[in-house]
Order: C-alpha cells, then structure tokens, then sequence
C-alpha cells in the first residue's frame, strides 16, 4: 500500500512546487491528475505554467470525480500519483449542480450539495488502500481568514474545511507550507 500525504497551505504559499519536489523525488513515472476546467483565460493561463513546469516523462490525468474507479489501477503503472488540487476538484464537483449556479441558493440545496461533494471525497478516500504507490495530494487551507460575509462563501469555507479534515484524518502525512516553507503536521 501506498502512503498518503495532503500537503496544505494559503495561495500562492509554495504548496504544488513543494509537492512536485515530493513526486520529482521518485525518480520514476508519476501520473499528474488535474482537476482545474479550463473556464477562462486566466485559468488557461494558470493550467499552461502548470503543464510547463511538469517534466515530460510525467503522464496527465484530466478528471475531478469518480477516481476512486481509476487510481487503484493507475497506481500499478507509476512511481507517483499527484492530485493539484482538492480545492479545485471540490468546486467542480460543488458547481456540477445547477442550483448552485443561480443567484438566491436556499440553504437546503447548499445542504444537499455539501452532502454530495463529502459522499465523493468518502469514496475517493476509500480507494486508498488499494493504492500501489504514493498519493500526494494538494489542497488549500481556505479557513484562516475572516468569516466571508455571503452565505455562499461561508458554504464554500466550511464544505473545503470539512473535506480538508476528512482527507487530514485519512493521510499517512500532511504538510502545511507557508511562505514556502513545508511544514510537517502529521507523520513520522
């Protein structure tokens, strides 16, 4: 079985640099999963330095749901797995349903939603002793700040803050990096 490690942090913290060290290390094949949708041209922007800064013997995966069907196979082909980013994949999966895409969302359909986003993470989370090899996980600490004043950025804090809690508990290891620098919190 693989190890698990979460690395965390704020934007622009240092946290996919500190986790492709991580997978660099390995000196082998690594499958890179993506979970950012190209929605803009500065998300294009930001997925053409990522696919930039990624060596050429690396593989990419472009998927955000249902990994708990693909990784366990995959990590018999790689060294490495390397997910950037929870956060992302947390939204797309947040934003799949419409009524989140409308401008008044009743608490009850925030409700449902954050339910189907933690029903995702628990089956994600549950492939992970089937894995062959390590998984680097990147996320975002989105807790640190003040309270957001909309009812839809407080959903967005706590729903990542929970899903941040459940993939801490289940990690071998998990990193905080801050001003670039990793940080251990869990792990030997």
């Amino acid at each position: 079985m693989g190890k698990v490690i979460l690395i965390t942090g704020g934007a622009r913290s240092g946290k996919s640099t500190f986790a492709e060290t991580l997978a660099l290390e390995k000196q082998g094949k690594i499958l890179y999963v993506a979970t950012a949708k190209a929605i803009d041209e500065e998300m294009k922007d930001r997925i053409r330095r990522h696919q930039e800064r990624r060596p050429d013997h690396w593989d990419t995966l472009e998927q955000y749901k249902g990994l708990q069907q693909v990784l366990p196979q995959h990590s018999k082909e790689y060294c490495g797995i390397l997910l950037d980013c929870v956060t992302i994949m947390s939204t797309n999966i947040i934003f799949d349903d419409p009524a989140m895409l409308r401008e008044e969302i009743p608490f009850e359909d925030m409700l449902r939603v954050e339910e189907a986003l933690m029903e995702e993470i628990d089956a994600f989370i549950s492939c992970f002793p089937e894995l062959d090899c390590d998984l680097i996980l990147v996320t975002n600490e989105v807790g640190l700040g003040l309270v957001p004043e909309y009812p839809l950025s407080r959903f967005y804090r706590d729903a990542l803050g929970r899903v941040n809690q459940k993939l801490g508990q289940a990690a071998d290891e998990v990193w905080m990096v801050i001003s670039g620098i990793p940080v251990q919190i869990k792990g030997k």
